[in-house]
């Protein structure tokens, strides 16, 4: 796996658009070296969550905001489960599922197979194994740290992105709902594809996916303690993203940041 690959603009499509109007920030007392992105740092959203929960659909929008740059980082686990169940392996196996995330590559993380419920099953399985972890870890820490241009900022979602990947994150958020809610979208979103399912058994499978999760002994699901907690059972797409993106909008400037 090249260490080049959170920096492709495969993984990172968002660079903003001419009919979402940035925050008018100001960088009083900036070198212009840094105006121009030299010397400068990152600015680092991470936004945590369960599946279902929104977390994904809200990053992404939030990246073509603010002309962010955004990675999945369950796509990297998915990729792995996927080349682990491809040739039949068991992804519970430390050493198979260690070495497919090292092989990784970016078009992997487009490819449709890896929205499919076996895998993302699965996905939850190797990321409870710290060998893999650490392989992805760096990966998603250098993309935190090195944007692909023109990006002066970058946008990750996953399970323990403020808690143990960018714990220096500039905002912290961690986006939930009620179980029950995240399975009606689940299921909606199953069913848009054609997919048969029903509600109880996806019920269930996100109550095991949440278990999995939280109760994994490295970087377990868990909100960073100075991460903002939204709760989106009653609130609908468009309320979540207002509400993430003043609250950015607020973390810009008051960092004075240069957009």
């Amino acid at each position: 796996m090249s260490g080049a690959l959170p920096l492709t603009p495969a993984l990172s499509p968002q660079a903003g658009s001419k009919h979402s109007p940035r925050p008018a920030l100001a960088g009083r007392g900036r070198n212009p070296r840094q105006r121009e992105g030299e010397g400068s740092r990152s600015f680092v959203i991470a936004i945590d969550g369960p599946a279902a929960s929104g977390k994904g659909t809200l990053a992404c929008r939030l990246a073509d905001r603010l002309g962010f740059a955004h990675l999945d980082t369950g796509a990297l686990y998915r990729a792995t489960a996927f080349l682990v169940l491809d040739p039949g392996g068991d992804p519970a196996d430390p050493e198979t599922a260690a070495r497919a995330a090292r092989r990784i590559d970016r078009q992997l993380l487009a490819d449709p197979r890896l929205r499919g419920e076996v895998v993302a099953a699965a996905a939850s399985t190797v990321a409870a194994i710290p060998a893999v972890r650490r392989a992805l870890l760096e990966l998603q820490r250098s993309f935190a740290a090195h944007p692909p241009a023109p990006a002066k900022g970058a946008i990750l979602d996953g399970r323990d992105i403020g808690s143990v990947v960018c714990p220096a994150a500039d905002v912290k958020l961690f986006v939930t709902a009620s179980a029950e809610e995240r399975a009606r979208r689940r299921l909606e979103e199953l069913r848009q594809r054609g997919a048969t399912a029903i509600f109880e058994d996806v019920l269930q499978d996100l109550k095991e996916r949440d278990a999995r999760d939280t109760e994994r002994r490295t970087a377990p699901l868990t909100a960073a303690p100075d991460a903002i907690v939204i709760d989106t059972t009653a609130l609908d797409a468009d309320a979540v993203f207002e509400r993430a993106y003043n609250l950015i909008a607020r973390a810009l400037k008051e960092k004075e940041w240069k957009q």
